[in-house]
């Protein structure tokens, strides 16, 4: 059985491909099975974001699709920016203006002590089969929100997420390091003990 990763980040892809091989016969991208849409997402969870990007692909192409959807949840925001994490400065999705946003929102509401800047990253996985049935593994890693940024590498929010566990911020550790312990290996992990 072969599945399509519904997404256009090859970041993503790299580390579904991954986890995922050997449980299909082939993993490929939108783009590799001729697919160039922007799929809307317009759930209210991450859960729900992932089955509209997984369910729009397998009905497109009759095959197995998965999707992610995932993003950075802030205590102090009640869980913003979340599902809205890529656009949270608005379009086009932009990681300095988001993160300038999350600093000065932060700051607004007089959140400045780190002890309160508690936050996670959330990731959740779909498996879509053409026959309407899904599976789906969830992932979190807890940290907390910097005042500044530390590190060059990551995306998103990396440089401003100190990740309680590595004591690090994403944006410091390797790609590997990251993996031990982030949100979307462990909703992969999640979702490969349901397959």
């Amino acid at each position: 059985m072969d599945a399509i990763v519904a997404t256009n980040n090859k970041n993503k892809l790299k580390e579904i491909k991954a986890y995922l091989q050997g449980h299909f016969d082939s993993i490929k991208s939108l783009k590799e099975v001729g697919i160039n849409i922007e799929i809307e997402e317009t759930g209210t969870t991450f859960l729900e974001n992932s089955i509209i990007k997984a369910k729009t692909i397998s009905k497109m192409t009759n095959a197995v699709a998965i999707a992610d959807d995932s993003g950075l949840c802030v205590d102090a925001l009640n869980g913003a920016p979340g599902v809205y994490s890529a656009r949270f400065a608005g379009e086009p999705c932009d990681d300095l203006k988001n993160n300038e946003k999350l600093l000065a929102t932060l700051e607004q509401k007089g959140v400045i002590s780190y002890k309160d800047r508690t936050a996670h990253y959330t990731s959740v996985i779909v498996i879509y089969y053409p026959d309407d049935h899904y599976i789906s593994g969830e992932g979190k890693v807890e940290g907390h929100i910097l005042d500044h940024y530390e590190g060059d590498g990551g995306f998103g929010y990396d440089p401003l997420f100190f990740c309680d566990e590595l004591n690090k911020t994403f944006a410091q550790v390797t790609l590997e390091e990251k993996n031990t312990v982030s949100h979307r290996a462990r909703a992969l992990d999640d979702v490969l003990k349901k397959l």
